[in-house]
């Protein structure tokens, strides 16, 4: 522990590459998961999805990640169990963060949308229990976390089943849906609205030493949602019909105006995913950190440094832009046929329920989330409208994902240790 104290700028800036590379897998992976439905929609352009994802994933995970970093930090493993030997816990965190870059990079090349959570949590679990002992990883909370993989799709699949029967009854089936549809949208923005500001200033302004009531917060909201739906409807406002292009497709003009509500539910999974899963980057980072900081005091406390968010934005970014095309042609297009009206139903119902797990500090999967949204969104047309053959290979790539992240973290801490010293 004493050579890596002596030597902390050069542990730090080989965590941080490392943190760099999960965050590049975590932007061509999930943040492509979260902006596939606007994509595969037609809703927004690659360069518009990069954009949105920049700002609202960053001020996601600043403003509401904290609750899920400090279970990906401190929650699956017992720290107590490292007191005696502070760098097997470095060691591990980084052999986390390289196994789990490494996997989703692969992953994303092939276009598979797999869970980052998943890559992290199981290679966490993989060096803890194999490089440590059985006693170190916190299978209770293991546990929980393997249950929100099951009820966290299934939760955003009845939601955005929901959502898409109720955009059927009360504007497609209607004399006139484009006229409904101007006075229906403002009040589904309203919910956007409402769900971001909800989960900010419930579990993220204490980062910046704010704390409001829960009565408040709700009131402010409101009035978040207000201020979204008005701006929203002035915009709408603006759209008119194209007539030549509903004989071809009655829902033309109709989908025009989804597809502005669904830069807002866009600018909402951004938030949603960047509260949750850049914590995946950033979590076994920030430990990393406390340990050197701290001269191997465990549970230590540590500020987060500004670099350490900077290097999952960044990264984020990067993987997002370069090889994040791949993911979203399977989540837009190839799983089921997407509208801007499907996709809001998709991205609304997916976010809902990552805004949730954030607020409640569950690092759930974003992938398993919004796969399940567009799952219910297809069924609500039919199980003919899904290709079920993506669906499979999907599924598959989810079962690998675990054992996959733990087998490569322990290869990885075992290198780590040889080279460092046990």
């Amino acid at each position: 522990m004493e050579w890596m104290i002596e030597h902390s700028y050069l542990m730090l800036l080989l965590a941080g590459a490392f943190g760099f590379l999960m965050a590049w897998g975590v932007g061509a992976n999930d943040v492509a998961n979260a902006m596939g439905t606007s994509v595969g929609s037609g809703a927004l352009t690659v360069k518009q999805a990069v954009m949105i994802a920049i700002v609202f994933e960053f001020c996601g995970a600043y403003l509401a990640g904290g609750e899920v970093t400090a279970t990906v930090r401190k929650g699956i493993v017992d720290a107590g169990v490292f007191a005696e030997f502070p760098h097997y816990l470095v060691y591990g965190m980084m052999s986390a963060l390289l196994a789990a870059g490494i996997w989703l990079i692969v992953a994303s090349w092939f276009g598979w949308p797999v869970s980052t959570t998943h890559s992290i949590v199981g290679a966490i679990v993989g060096f803890a229990a194999v490089g440590v002992g059985m006693d170190a990883v916190n299978w209770g909370k293991v546990g929980n976390i393997v249950a929100s993989w099951v009820t966290s799709p299934l939760l955003a699949g009845f939601i955005s089943f929901a959502l898409i029967k109720s955009v059927q009854k009360l504007v497609l089936n209607q004399d006139d849906p484009f006229q409904r549809a101007k006075r229906v949208v403002p009040f589904y923005m309203f919910l956007v609205g409402f769900a971001i500001s909800a989960v900010t200033l419930l579990k993220g302004l204490k980062h910046i030493g704010l704390e409001i009531s829960y009565g408040a917060s709700l009131g402010w909201s409101a009035v978040g949602g207000l201020i979204v739906a008005v701006i929203g409807a002035a915009i709408l406002s603006r759209i008119q019909p194209n007539p030549e292009a509903d004989k071809e497709f009655r829902f033309h003009s109709v989908e025009r105006i989804f597809a502005v509500l669904m830069i807002f539910t866009a600018c909402a999974m951004a938030f949603a995913h960047g509260s949750n899963d850049v914590a995946n980057a950033v979590g076994p980072l920030a430990a990393i950190n406390s340990v050197i900081v701290n001269e191997g005091v465990i549970g230590g406390e540590a500020a987060m440094p500004g670099w350490i968010l900077l290097v999952g934005a960044m990264g984020i970014v990067f993987g997002l832009a370069i090889l994040g095309a791949r993911v979203m042609a399977t989540v837009g297009k190839n799983i089921t046929e997407l509208t801007p009206s499907r996709g809001f139903a998709a991205e609304l119902g997916a976010a809902g329920t990552v805004i949730l797990a954030s607020g409640t500090g569950l690092p759930i999967s974003t992938t398993h989330t919004l796969v399940g949204a567009i799952l219910g969104v297809g069924m609500a047309r039919g199980i003919g409208s899904l290709n079920l053959r993506v669906v499979s290979t999907i599924f598959t790539s989810w079962v690998v994902t675990l054992p996959a992240g733990a087998l490569l973290s322990i290869l990885f801490f075992y290198f780590f240790k040889g080279l460092f010293g046990a």
